[in-house]
């Protein structure tokens, strides 16, 4: 009787130590940031700074100046501005037209803005991306809807040949809000100005 009584006690002990040494699973951990929907923001106000990099007649040229940018569903308001804030042009885009400004010039008028643009300041500005793209997000090479998570160095190639980096990021969004873009490197490769290159850094971001 003892000695069953001895086996017992040491099954018990073996499970329960057992038990002990056995590996618990990991806590939940949190979805990561990454993982966030990106809220979008179908009107907003940004202003900031710009440099392009490009390619006229052979030669390398290169702009450098501020910009605001005025968003709503049905209209688009970018102003470029020099670096002593003179106006280089005001690209106003609303549905179906696109009207391009500068001073002491008549204004020129079509129906693509990314092409108005192109033509007359010679360097391509994609305004109908940047829509989405001053947002982080995008529709990659092959046509998927793309949210850029928030860190340094976040690519992605569009469909149009645009690639797209995310250098950094603001820090004032609130707690539950992925932060929203501090600066963005877009580069392409174009027949009419060469190996392109802009850099936008956002210095004031409004959702309205």
């Amino acid at each position: 009787m003892i000695g069953r009584a001895a086996s017992i006690l040491a099954l018990i002990w073996l499970v329960g130590g057992c038990a002990a040494l056995a590996p618990t699973a990991p806590p939940a951990t949190p979805a990561t940031s990454a993982a966030q929907p990106r809220q979008y923001h179908e009107s907003i106000d940004l202003a900031g700074r710009l440099s392009v990099q490009f390619q006229r007649d052979g030669r390398d040229e290169a702009v450098h100046g501020s910009f605001t940018w005025s968003q709503s569903p049905d209209r688009t308001l970018v102003t470029l501005l020099s670096p002593l804030g003179q106006t280089i042009a005001i690209i106003d885009v609303t549905s179906g037209s696109a009207t391009l400004t500068q001073a002491g010039q008549a204004a020129r008028t079509a129906a693509d803005a990314d092409a108005l643009a192109a033509s007359t300041l010679g360097w391509p500005l994609p305004i109908a991306g940047l829509r989405d793209w001053l947002q982080a997000i995008a529709i990659d090479v092959q046509g998927r809807r793309w949210s850029a998570p928030p860190q340094s160095g976040a690519e992605v190639t569009t469909q149009d040949g645009w690639r797209i980096v995310y250098a950094s990021w603001r820090d004032d969004a609130p707690a539950a809000s992925l932060p929203p873009p501090r600066r963005i490197d877009l580069s392409r490769q174009t027949a009419q100005a060469g190996n392109v290159a802009i850099r936008l850094i956002i210095d004031t971001w409004q959702p309205k």
